[in-house]
């Protein structure tokens, strides 16, 4: 396996490691505050860096969060929902800060959250998804970021990742500040929302200086009982090793508690269902407090089953309790970053990094369903015990994630070549069992030693070396700017252990019989030739063309729920393809007086597209999910997206605002092979907006005082492949659209205080911030399905949050 290649390439790039090489990132691409506003041509307390907010000088469409707009944000809010300020992204999440991990979507083009890449400081985070996967918003929080800079449809080809079709999102930290200090920030919001986040910098202490940050928060779920709990710890130090020559060692440690609340259908929505409590529309959850009585008004019989009288908590009912609902993770990040200023326009860099990861997941499982799995398991030998009740349904995840980044910066004359690569190796453990609990209550504390049956315990491995080469050409006195390059990709996959429950018993002719055993899987991918080509001309110092073209290889996501289907005869699924995709762009941007802008068109095409589909869990009584994958075949998607922002001198600066629309036609090209063929041709792909319209206003009326309201537009949105669901008022059968309506949303924030000092304590500032402004009622993220309807979750409701921050 690529193990060996991995370890040709760490010692391959020892030399560069010693002579203090690292990866992409140079202080000026992560700067605190007024580090650099010599580019800024409108001018406001929330206007920063506009440069980077439009993509100046970048080949492709590149669009920007400046740090101004991160410290605008509520307090805590996830690094997925920062996106949703940008052009091009269509991002549901659920709650106001986006932080319950399941509750995540994201649609930027012909592309879903696991087809984006990201990376934070030079290291790339890997999968994005929650079961064992690395999402960016684990590693990052608001406070101690620069920017975010989001390549929305062709990334460079540096960009170290396996899983991105095109775009790449990039969390840029900010430096350790010059001065010794400590930066102070509470924040308390509706339900029972509590954060604090503090950073002591010391400094610069002779070739040093450091960070370390400390956030806690603490959130009621804002839909039924449960919580969210996160304890975030960043370190960063960083090292002048003289003249050009740099070193930065970074770490962070993630604990994150969260109970989950349900995805809904739309009867439950509508109210043609209720919850154990009664509850429907956006209010259908969990149950908060264990029934003790046979019979809960509005809802049900909790009475125990006709079939099992003496079992008290056999009824499927009892699945609903949110105590039996939680993830735990616990993940770890370290890296450590070199550069070396070689000669004039001469550089290396390079980057190594560690990530440790694990934790649980649990869900119910109902007495029915269990008694049928350990009857089936205790018949072949397994040692496994007697349901007593309710299930508590453990799913483990771990293993650990390493690597390396190296890259040469070479200038000579008009030409800049760049060239590089990238190792890593990602190991990760997946376990999944059902244990009793004390007398099968769903309240009872889990009795890990009684197993009352096995489902999965398997082991994968990703190998990755990818290699690059680029050459940026600058001509007519750097008027006309053409960027080549091209990217080789090596992906190795691994899969061995149970795949699922035939692995641990058949049932053949009614008959319990030993499964198929441990089974081991490969997958290898190979495409030495990635190219992509760019190029960029200058009309003056202000206004840009530029247009590119890349082609992108991934890792069939899901690779992991794709080997874990068992096929009949206990044969194993063969190798899928592998994604592909073109993307091409042509646009214009401006940095003008009064505004700046950027407008682009694309056209983006792909295979092989791997889509994720949601099915409730067998024996959750509906109170849980899980999601498998499918070749669903071609897509296309073809738009516009556009940003700006315009601050008019009439005003003489009391006002400015900013606007983002984005069309974006995404369809699928070919139907899904079946028995019965699945019709989704030109069908629009589920939760992917036509238009998203997106603008606010801010003003400063004084000094001490900048207030914002914003509003966004997200057009309707199906939920199934086929664009179709059942008409419920139709006994023939014929079917309605699966769309939900398109809703908008608005938000403001007011800041208070703006650089004030009182004695010692020094810019000192008050924020509230209101999400949903208008308490807009409606479905926003989508699990889809491939016919039929999908499940829901419902926006939030109007959440308040206040935020005092200061510093000494």
């Amino acid at each position: 396996m690529q193990t060996a290649i991995f370890r040709r390439a760490l010692l391959a790039s020892t030399p560069l490691i010693a002579l203090g090489l690292a990866w992409t990132a140079t202080p000026a691409m992560a700067q605190a505050p007024g580090a650099d506003d010599e580019n800024i041509v409108v001018t406001g307390r929330r206007i920063s860096q506009s440069s980077e907010a439009i993509g100046e000088d970048k080949v492709s469409n590149v669009v920007a969060v400046t740090r101004e707009a991160l410290l605008s944000a509520p307090s805590g809010i996830s690094g997925l929902k920062m996106l949703e300020q940008l052009p091009g992204f269509n991002v549901q999440t659920d709650g106001a800060l986006g932080l319950y991990e399941f509750g995540n979507s994201v649609q930027v083009r012909a592309f879903n959250l696991d087809q984006i890449g990201f990376v934070v400081d030079g290291i790339p985070t890997g999968r994005s998804d929650a079961f064992g996967g690395s999402p960016v918003f684990r590693y990052v929080d608001n406070e101690n970021l620069g920017v975010v800079e989001a390549a929305i449809g062709a990334g460079d080809v540096s960009l170290p990742s396996y899983s991105t079709l095109g775009p790449v999102v990039q969390y840029n930290s900010i430096t350790p500040q010059d001065g010794m200090g400590l930066f102070v920030s509470q924040s308390f919001g509706d339900f029972n929302m509590k954060r604090t986040f503090i950073r002591a910098s010391t400094g610069q202490v002779g070739p040093f200086r450091a960070y370390v940050s400390r956030t806690k928060l603490d959130n009621d779920l804002w839909r039924g009982p449960g919580s969210v709990d996160r304890e975030h710890w960043e370190g960063q130090i960083h090292a002048n090793l003289g003249g050009d020559s740099w070193a930065r060692f970074k770490f962070v440690s993630n604990n994150f508690f969260d109970y989950d609340s349900p995805t809904i259908t739309r009867n439950q929505y509508n109210c043609v269902n209720v919850d154990a409590a009664g509850r429907c529309g956006r209010d259908y959850a969990y149950i908060g407090i264990v029934p003790n009585t046979t019979v809960v008004p509005g809802f049900g019989n909790f009475a125990p089953l006709t079939t099992a009288p003496n079992i008290y908590y056999s009824n499927p009912n009892y699945a609903q309790v949110y105590n039996l609902a939680i993830n735990v993770r616990k993940d770890k990040l370290y890296g450590a970053t070199f550069h070396a200023g070689i000669a004039e326009g001469v550089w290396a860099e390079s980057t190594l990094y560690w990530e440790d990861k694990g934790g649980y997941g649990v869900s119910p499982d109902t007495y029915g369903n269990s008694l049928t799995r350990y009857n089936g398991q205790v018949a072949v030998g397994l040692p496994v015990t007697a349901p007593k009740g309710i299930q508590f349904g453990r799913s483990g995840v771990g293993g650990d994630r390493y690597g390396i980044t190296s890259k040469l910066h070479w200038e000579m004359g008009v030409n800049t070549v760049e060239a590089g690569l990238w190792a890593e190796v990602d190991k990760y453990h997946r376990t999944q069992a059902r244990y009793n609990t004390v007398d099968g209550a769903p309240d009872g504390a889990p009795l890990l030693d009684e197993l009352v049956y096995l489902r999965r315990d398997y082991r994968s491995k990703r190998d990755t070396l990818q290699v690059f080469l680029k050459d940026t050409l600058k001509l007519a006195d750097e008027q006309l700017v053409l960027d080549f390059g091209f990217k080789g990709l090596m992906l190795d996959y691994l899969y061995n252990g149970y795949r699922d429950f035939d692995d641990y018993y058949r049932v053949v002719g009614g008959v319990a019989q030993p499964g198929w055993g441990v089974s081991r899987n490969t997958a290898q991918y190979r495409d030495m030739f990635l190219p992509m080509a760019g190029v960029l001309y200058k009309f003056d110092g202000r206004t840009q063309m530029f247009a590119s073209y890349a082609e992108n290889m991934a890792l069939p996501k899901g690779m992991d729920d794709i080997y874990s289907v068992i096929r009949p005869g206990g044969a194993l699924v063969p190798q899928p393809a592998p994604e592909r995709s073109q993307n091409m762009e042509i646009g214009i941007r401006t940095n003008q007086g009064q505004l700046y802008a950027s407008l682009a068109g694309f056209y983006t095409k792909f295979k092989n597209r791997i889509q994720s589909i949601t099915t409730i869990l067998p024996g959750s009584g509906g109170a849980a999910t899980e999601t498998f994958f499918q070749n669903v075949g071609r897509v296309r998607s073809y738009g516009v997206e556009f940003s700006g922002t315009y601050k008019p001198s009439f005003l003489n600066g009391l006002a400015y605002s900013n606007l983002n629309v984005t069309y974006n036609n995404a369809k699928f090209k070919d139907d899904i092979a079946a028995a019965a063929p699945i019709l989704i041709a030109g069908k629009y792909i589920p939760d992917s907006a036509k238009w998203i319209v997106s603008g606010g206003v801010t003003v400063e009326p004084a000094s001490w005082l900048v207030a914002n309201i914003s509003g966004k537009y997200t057009s309707k949105r199906y939920s199934s492949f086929t664009n179709l669901r059942p008409n419920p008022g139709d006994p023939t059968g014929a079917q309605i659209s699966s769309a939900i309506p398109g809703f908008t949303v608005f938000s403001a924030y007011v800041d208070i205080g703006d650089g004030l000092s009182f004695g010692p304590i020094k810019g000192v500032k008050a924020r509230f911030n209101i999400d949903n402004l208008f308490d807009k009622d409606t479905l926003s993220y989508i699990s889809s399905s491939v016919t039929g309807d999908g499940f829901f979750r419902p926006l939030s409701p109007r959440t308040f949050q206040f935020t005092i921050s200061g510093e000494i």
